[in-house]
């Protein structure tokens, strides 16, 4: 007599059921939560750890301040840095400190955008301009950027054009090389599917080299405005003029200049909110939204 487990009937009722666990669990590793955080629990996972953390920052600063680490000239207290901010807004000048850097380091990473970009496909995509320009790249990308300072005055005289040539000396290979490591990292399948259907020269580029490269390249966009940003502070503490303005770099010299440690801390803090706003306000977003278009990301 046959038994319940060689009857077809009941193997085949069986494998329904298997089949339909297996497409159930697939509908909810795709399905991606629509919903709305609260509030509450936004400002719990991403307000919250920022501020205790900055919280913590001052405290600590203030103990050693009371302990008396150091003499007043060399440390600051926290309420002088404050009155050196309350002053700089009262009198109009905070914000001009910051749009002159902020301008000048955005404008010129679009410049090195508009530069590497097209070098890195060119890098990563032939091999004869890979073999001669890749190690260059890379050197370059390692050499400080304060190094280029002094031959760019020398070169182009103490005018934003200076600025601006540092900065594209900096920025350019980060962002090349970001874009050659992404395109190095494709599946060639993709390559070879592109092809097939035709999308070569610039509209594989288009349509399959740089959405798959997308992730690395982004990297290198991260790290490409964080060099602008560097060799920015650099030309500005180096080089100064009235012609130039103050941006947070002078400032940051003044600051030494006039042995004045709270108007040095300052300076520190402007350059360093600068960095973290661009950060959260514009690479941050687009990390999330390539990291979810590719299922990587599926919590918001």
């Amino acid at each position: 007599m046959a038994g319940t487990d060689t009857d077809p009937a009941a193997r085949h009722a069986e494998a329904s059921q298997d089949l339909a666990g297996l497409e159930a669990g697939l509908d909810a590793l795709d399905t991606v939560q629509t919903g709305r955080t609260p509030l509450r629990e936004v400002l719990l996972r991403k307000v919250l750890p920022p501020v205790t953390a900055v919280v913590l920052v001052l405290v600590v600063w203030q103990v050693l301040v009371w302990a008396e680490v150091a003499p007043d000239y060399k440390l600051p207290a926290p309420s002088a840095v404050w009155d050196e901010v309350s002053e700089a807004w009262l009198q109009g000048t905070l914000l001009d400190y910051i749009w002159t850097s902020v301008s000048r380091g955005l404008l010129g990473f679009l410049l090195a955008l508009v530069i590497g970009t097209p070098l890195g496909l060119l890098v990563a995509r032939v091999r004869f301009v890979r073999a001669a320009i890749g190690p260059i790249l890379s050197g370059l990308q390692s050499l400080p950027s304060v190094a280029w300072v002094p031959p760019a005055v020398i070169w182009l005289g103490l005018n934003d054009r200076m600025m601006y040539a540092v900065i594209l000396l900096g920025a350019v290979p980060s962002i090349a090389n970001g874009l050659v490591a992404g395109v190095d990292q494709i599946p060639p399948l993709y390559l070879r599917a592109g092809r097939t259907l035709g999308a070569t020269g610039l509209r594989g580029a288009r349509h399959i080299v740089m959405p798959a490269a997308l992730p690395g390249y982004l990297a290198g966009l991260k790290q490409g405005w964080a060099f602008s940003w560097r060799s920015l502070m650099a030309a500005e503490i180096i080089a100064s003029s009235p012609d130039l303005g103050i941006g947070l770099g002078q400032l940051l010299e003044n600051g030494r200049n006039n042995s004045s440690m709270a108007q040095v801390f300052l300076a520190i803090l402007l350059i360093l909110v600068v960095g973290i706003a661009v950060d959260l306000l514009v690479f941050s977003p687009l990390e999330r939204r390539v990291l979810r278009g590719r299922g990587l990301l599926v919590s918001r």
